[in-house]
Formats: C-alpha cells, sequence, structure tokens
C-alpha cells in the first residue's frame, strides 16, 4: 500500500474535559497542542481536533443512516481503518469499559469483495464513530 499522509478532522463537543477523558483515556490518543476551547489529540497517526462549541447540543448519530449488510450505519461518522490486531484490541478494550455500541463488532461483507471486521459507537457529544479492519488492506480496502 502506497504511504498515506494524515488526515485532519476538526469535530465540535460539548465539553473539552469530556473529550480528553474519551478520546486521551479511552481510546489512548496521545494529545498535542491545546487551548481553553480545543485540543488535538493523534488518532492513530491522524490529526483530530476537538472543538468546543456553545450550546453544543450534542450530534444526533442516529437521525440518519444507511443500510449496510443488514445494520442501520449512521450517517455521518468517521474513524480509521485499522491493522486486525490493533481493531481487535480496540474492540476489546470498548467491551471492557461497557462502551455502547450502535453496531457491535462483527465481520461484514463475510466473503465478499472488502470483507471487513467493524464496529461503531458515539463519543460523549454524540459524534459517531467507525473503526475497521481487513485481512488484506491493500488487496481489501477499495476492493469491487
Amino acid at each position: 500500500m502506497p504511504v498515506t499522509t494524515p488526515f485532519h478532522l476538526a469535530i465540535p463537543v460539548r465539553d473539552i474535559a469530556e473529550s480528553r477523558d474519551f478520546y486521551g483515556g479511552l481510546l489512548g490518543c496521545v494529545e498535542g497542542r491545546s487551548a481553553e476551547r480545543w485540543v488535538d489529540f493523534n488518532l492513530f497517526g491522524h490529526q483530530l481536533v476537538c472543538h468546543r462549541a456553545d450550546n453544543y447540543p450534542g450530534a444526533n448519530a442516529t437521525s440518519a443512516s444507511n443500510p449496510v449488510d443488514g445494520h442501520d450505519v449512521p450517517v455521518p461518522h468517521f474513524g480509521v481503518v485499522l491493522e486486525m490486531a490493533q481493531w481487535r484490541t480496540l474492540a476489546q478494550r470498548l467491551q471492557a469499559a461497557q462502551v455502547r455500541f450502535l453496531i457491535e463488532p462483527h465481520v461484514r461483507f463475510a466473503g465478499q469483495p472488502g470483507e471487513q471486521a467493524t464496529l461503531f459507537f458515539l463519543d460523549p457529544s454524540g459524534n459517531a464513530l467507525e473503526f475497521k479492519a481487513f485481512a488484506d488492506i491493500d488487496g481489501q480496502l477499495f476492493a469491487t
């Protein structure tokens, strides 16, 4: 696979301390720069910035969805494609922390092009996250 450059994503959150606990504590993302109203995290090599949005009621990730392989996938959502071992470790950490999944860890498109392990959950501000993994990222990520 060609070298992938990091993406930058800025999301609204209702509380910076809550975001630090979630992204830094639960997900284990290393914190970068910060100020009173925002904080950077290293999200598996990508730059995620949580910006406090005043009076932010939280995203309503379950208000829009698309059916994908028998599940209602929340739209919008974001996340990272991980190596399979990383994905399993993350899934176990989330299960041990009793995270409420929108879509439980499972394999979708089994036996088809693009077979992948996936899971969905919300951050404390209601932003939907998906983490997925492929047995062969190079061969399966963009398989048709």
